[in-house]
């Protein structure tokens, strides 16, 4: 049996449910952190020193970082289009993946705490718009590649699409107004289409 630590509305333990639910894998999740706590206990912090969610556990294997344990579960579990066969494709997929946490994150995080985590009263208007701009340059740059193929490496949803694919739930449901950007919308509009992304990613923002 398959178990991750982690609460449904944590964007990155969503990551692993959906990536999961795609490859057909029985997972059972509890939920930690948050409200729910138990991540700053001695027998989580022992699986991951961190105090972070989520902790995918899979026999004798404890595993965290929400991207190595996608990942994982592709080679582990994924047929080839989901453990991309080539050197080249895996190396474009983890770019993605990469940007994702090490460049977009950060202006989605923003976003986020202001947005959803803040009493209206008390945001922080020049970090939101601030956070807007900035987010919709980096979504620019994908909307600019989605333009010639349905999904982040083609014509095929891949793990590619995992981090990012979370994260644009976000950015289409929060309270702002949207910039006109086609092709990422309908790139979006087709994980939509996916009852893995609706039942895993799309959970109310809270």
């Amino acid at each position: 049996m398959i178990k991750v630590l982690g609460r449904a509305n944590s964007v990155n333990v969503q990551k692993v449910m959906w990536c999961a639910a795609e490859l057909g894998v029985d997972v059972v999740r509890e939920d930690v952190g948050g409200d729910f706590g138990g991540n700053d206990t001695d027998a989580f912090r022992a699986m991951n020193p961190n105090g972070n969610i989520p902790v995918l556990i899979d026999g004798d294997l404890i595993l965290w970082e929400s991207n190595a344990i996608v990942r994982y579960l592709c080679h582990q579990y994924g047929t080839d289009s989901w453990t991309l066969p080539t050197a080249q494709q895996r190396g474009l997929a983890e770019q993605w993946m990469d940007w994702y946490i090490g460049t977009v994150n950060a202006s989605m995080k923003t976003l986020f705490v202001q947005l959803v985590r803040t009493d209206a009263a008390k945001r922080d208007m020049a970090q939101i718009n601030s956070a807007i701009a900035d987010a919709t340059k980096l979504w620019s740059i994908l909307d600019q590649h989605l333009a010639t193929r349905d999904f982040i490496l083609g014509q095929s949803l891949s793990i590619a699409d995992i981090p990012l694919g979370c994260a644009a739930y976000r950015w289409h449901s929060m309270d702002f107004e949207q910039p006109d950007l086609p092709n990422l919308k309908a790139w979006w509009d087709r994980l939509v289409a996916r009852r893995a992304y609706r039942e895993n990613v799309m959970i109310p923002l809270s």
